[in-house]
């Protein structure tokens, strides 16, 4: 069964989940289509607005420049370079097809309860990194084990998210060790929650004074909206939900700066849970685009490709072939990445095998250099 099928869950062990909101008016706002044509990119960074609405300057610690490519005179791909690759990659794994609503989720599945949030997605993305889907799925079922799940009141049946701000850094390691990387991550997950506590409380102030001197987003809120956001404060019910009012690249920009997210992480969640299109670069996915020539391989690294394909890649193919390359990447013989003419499935070939100019070490290389191949040690490329 593929993704975008109602009873799969999500990749990247998001589970599978759905928007908490009261009101339809709280959920998404619409895209607005934007010219991507290069003659109408304006290379900018993302400029901030403070609470009075002028800009304010924020460092920019990833680069990231919305609608801006860092190789302009890099042509590919082309719209229809990116039709072909998702045709062909869909002859092998499937058609990839973004569902129309996110279905309920699963706690067995890296799930969080029947009232899932953006704070979930964003959590249990960040314990999927460099660890397997199911390393990951215990990391989170640890959290749930040993910090329980609200039964009651707004975010019924979400993970009780305050309870695990509230605990020590050696409670939130203990419970998700079995994912790996326990030490830093359980930093990290602390570190966030600290903030959205914080802010999920300034945001309650500024709504019961009713004070003007609010971000825009905050006071253009219906009133349904802002009766919600007062109620999750008072119950400390930790929330990012806020974010599905907000532009593509706002909703970005905010979720890279909490600790340990980047925009691999933050893309995910704008893919999967937000539902916007954005095209999050992985491992798989950057070996894959470099040898079809999609960016320069001798420049480009994760997160520049990033800014380059999400310029690149039409909106309506980002969902589509995010999955298709991570798919491929883990299972083709010819595109993993550490692989060989003397791989199992080999002779079998690759469906993109004409398009690709596979470059780095390969697996019969490296088999050579542990033989003694590789003089002082040093790593050739083939």
């Amino acid at each position: 069964m593929y993704p975008g099928s109602p009873a799969s869950p999500l990749p990247h062990n998001l589970g599978s989940v759905i928007p908490l909101s009261p009101t339809s008016s709280d959920r998404k706002t619409p895209l607005k289509k934007t010219d991507k044509s290069e003659s109408a990119i304006k290379k900018e960074g993302i400029n901030r607005l403070d609470k009075t609405g002028k800009k304010s300057k924020k460092t920019n610690q990833y680069g990231l420049t919305p609608g801006v490519t860092p190789f302009p005179d890099w042509v590919h791909p082309t719209p229809e370079e990116c039709k072909e690759v998702n045709r062909l990659l869909s002859t092998v794994h499937g058609d990839v097809i973004p569902p129309a609503t996110i279905p309920e989720p699963s706690l067995t599945v890296t799930g969080c309860g029947e009232v899932p949030s953006v704070l979930d997605a964003l959590i249990r993305t960040l314990l999927s990194g460099a660890t397997t889907g199911t390393n990951s799925a215990l990391a989170f079922n640890g959290l749930v084990q040993r910090f329980g799940i609200l039964t009651e009141g707004i975010g019924k049946g979400s993970v009780n998210w305050d309870a695990v701000r509230k605990a020590s850094l050696k409670d939130v390691f203990e419970a998700i060790k079995r994912g790996g990387l326990a030490d830093v991550k359980s930093k990290k997950i602390k570190g966030i929650l600290d903030m959205v506590y914080a802010e999920n409380q300034e945001r309650r102030e500024m709504l019961v004074k009713g004070s003007q001197d609010v971000p825009a987003n905050l006071l253009t809120k219906p009133e349904s909206g802002k009766q919600y956001e007062i109620a999750c404060a008072d119950q400390n019910f930790l929330s990012l939900n806020h974010l599905h009012g907000l532009p593509t690249d706002d909703a970005m920009a905010e979720l890279v700066k909490y600790p340990g997210i980047g925009p691999k992480t933050a893309g995910c969640v704008l893919l999967f849970c937000l539902q916007r299109p954005c095209f999050a670069v992985d491992t798989h996915i950057f070996r894959i685009c470099k040898w079809l020539n999609w960016v320069p391989p001798d420049k480009a690294k994760e997160i520049t490709a990033y800014r380059h394909l999400e310029v690149r890649i039409p909106d309506h193919l980002k969902y589509s072939l995010h999955q298709l390359f991570i798919r491929h990447g883990k299972s083709c013989p010819r595109c993993r990445a550490i692989t060989g003419q003397s791989s199992a499935g080999w002779d079998k070939g690759c469906v993109i095998d004409h398009l690709v100019n596979r470059t780095g070490r390969r697996k019969a290389k490296i088999a050579e250099e542990k033989d003694g191949g590789g003089r002082n040690g040093r790593q050739r490329r083939s």
